[in-house]
Formats: C-alpha cells, sequence, structure tokens
C-alpha cells in the first residue's frame, strides 16, 4: 500500500501554485505538521506570506471541499476573523494538480492558497477568555445556521458504527481486543444515536479545540482550520474547547455559553452529548490515523501504532470513557 502522496513533492507543489496564482516565489518552502493533508508556507518575492493546503485524494469530494471554501467565504463577509482561500488567475479558489501514479493511474491534488496569519496559540487564563471563546463559537454558528452543507460528514446516528466499520474491515483491532472494542463501540452506539437523532444540526468548524484559535494581539481572536467543517450539534464545537471531562469542567462551560448565548441560543440538552461524543472523537481518531498509516513519516511519530500494546491502551481508553458516557457507573 503506498501513500497518495508519495508522488508530490515539495518542488512540484511550489510550481503548481506559481502557475495557478501567478506568483513569483522565493524559493523556501516550510512544511507543517499536518498529517490528512500536505500543507506548505511559502513566501513570494515582494514579502507576502502564503499557506498552500493540497487537499488529500479521495479524502473529501470536490464538492465538498467546495462547500468548505463557501463558508469561509460566508464568514469572511460577516467579518469573522477567519483565513479564508485565494481565488487563482481564473477566479477559482481549488485549482488541481494532476499526477501520474506509480501505477499508471493518474491522481488528482486539489489545492488551496490562504494568506498565512501571525499569532500564539490561545491560552485562556481569565473569564474573559472562555467568554471570548464563547462569543467566537456563537458568531460562528450564526453563519453556520443559514444555509446546509450537502456533502460533508453528518453527526446523525449510524456515524460511530461507520467509524468502527472502517477498522474492522482491515481487521486492525488487534485479535485479543477485538471483542472487548465491538462490545464497547455497540454499547456507546446505543447511548449516543438516539441523542443524536433528536439534536439539531448546523454547519460546525468540527476540530474547534483551542489550538486551532489564534489569538492576534491588537485583532483579537482566529479561527483557523476548517477541513473538518461538518453538520452537527454546536455542542461538538463548544465541548471541544473545554481543558477536561465535563463534569469537572462546568464553569468553564457555563462561561463559554454565556458569550455564546450572545449570538444565538443553546439547547441546555445538548450538553448530554458531550461524553458521548468524546467518544466518537476517539474512534474517529483511530479512523483518522489508520487512513494515514502507510504514509512516509507515519510511523516515526507513531511509533508503536497498530501494536498489541497500541490497542490494549485504547482498548481501556475506550472503556473508561464509556464509563463517563454512563456517569460514572
Amino acid at each position: 500500500m503506498t501513500s497518495p502522496f508519495d508522488d508530490l513533492t515539495p518542488d512540484l507543489a511550489m510550481e503548481s501554485v506559481r502557475e495557478a496564482f501567478g506568483l513569483d516565489l522565493e524559493g523556501i518552502w516550510i512544511p507543517y505538521p499536518s498529517y490528512v493533508n500536505r500543507v506548505y508556507g511559502l513566501r513570494a518575492a515582494d514579502g507576502r506570506d502564503f499557506v498552500a493546503k493540497f487537499y488529500r485524494p479521495g479524502r473529501w469530494t470536490l464538492q465538498a471541499v467546495r462547500e468548505e471554501h463557501s463558508f469561509l467565504a460566508e464568514l469572511e463577509a460577516a467579518e469573522i476573523p477567519v483565513a479564508a482561500p485565494l481565488p487563482d488567475s481564473e477566479g477559482d479558489t481549488l485549482p488541481s494538480l494532476a499526477l501520474e501514479g506509480a501505477e499508471g493511474a493518474e491522481i488528482s491534488y486539489p489545492f488551496a492558497l490562504f494568506p498565512r496569519r501571525g499569532g500564539r496559540i490561545f491560552d485562556e487564563e481569565t473569564d474573559e477568555d472562555w467568554l471570548r471563546l464563547g462569543r467566537l463559537a456563537g458568531r460562528v454558528h450564526a453563519v453556520g445556521a443559514a444555509r446546509s452543507a450537502e456533502h460533508r460528514i453528518s453527526f446523525r446516528p449510524g456515524l460511530l458504527s461507520a467509524y468502527a466499520a472502517e477498522l474492522a474491515r482491515e481487521n486492525l483491532p488487534h485479535p485479543e481486543c477485538r471483542a472487548e472494542f465491538g462490545e464497547a463501540v455497540a454499547e456507546a452506539r446505543e447511548i449516543l444515536d438516539p441523542l443524536l437523532a433528536e439534536a439539531r444540526i448546523l454547519r460546525i468548524h468540527g476540530d474547534f479545540h483551542r489550538g486551532n484559535v489564534l489569538d492576534r494581539p491588537g485583532e483579537g481572536l482566529l479561527l483557523m482550520d476548517f477541513d473538518d467543517l461538518a453538520l452537527g450539534p454546536a455542542v461538538q464545537d463548544l465541548w471541544l474547547l473545554l481543558p477536561g471531562p465535563s463534569d469537572e469542567c462546568r464553569r468553564e462551560f457555563g462561561l463559554i455559553l454565556e458569550g455564546y448565548e450572545e449570538f444565538r441560543p443553546f439547547d441546555p440538552a445538548e450538553a448530554a452529548l458531550i461524553e458521548p461524543l468524546r467518544f466518537l472523537r476517539m474512534i474517529h481518531f483511530l479512523a483518522w490515523q489508520a487512513r494515514q498509516r502507510m504514509d512516509s513519516g507515519f510511523l516515526r511519530h507513531f511509533p508503536d501504532w497498530g501494536s498489541r500494546a497500541f490497542w490494549i491502551k485504547e482498548t481501556e481508553d475506550l472503556r473508561d470513557q464509556l464509563r463517563r458516557v454512563n456517569g460514572g457507573r
């Protein structure tokens, strides 16, 4: 099995950006630590800095990526601090590079160019900081609720089962853990799916953790990386901001909601989704890693991935989280 990025070199990526956007680029590229896509920092001869993002072939359809770009454009138009993709020389935000793969099949690499925005990871320290995070989420969701996204992942009943089935199809859970892993997923699904069936969904960021929020002194907060844009309940974005389990973060969650509700109401029933959604994210992360396990460099960062010890620990973590889902029982 080969990586879909084996044939995409930084030189080819830079040349594609030069041609599509008509830029005179310096011969320097800075790889960003992204495993799903390939992301490079670039600088033009006039001093402007950019970020080029080459989307993983086959992960999203072109329609799904365009929905990401459309949402960013809407947010930018509403003066919400995001980095929207730039149009190329033909007015398109999603040009593509076609290469012949190792087996002769053509591989298409859609890519986008963003202005580089500097800043530091936002470290919340005061009540006002938590309020600011809530306000940012509320503003994003106020725009997100205005339209749908037909080609993105939807947080609906069956999503947990789909991720688990993806892992099972390739027999990835270790044989010693397979039964217990499946039992944990089945038990969590019985709790999660009915809650999702009742939840109101809208366009959400999908990966709204504090690592994707930059603080730009004098300019405010900036929300980055909409690659996981999805249709989901509002609380999916909000719980990711918490520093720990929901029962240990009631004060922080209350402040986030206070800021959030300055821009749109929050359904308090969604709070029951937090720990089941955390379980879902754990399974999602395993599937995310599995898709990239053959990429060059992956095992340098995850050397134990897929081993017996790895799956024993993951299964134990899932059982621990399932106890939280069950209210500590």
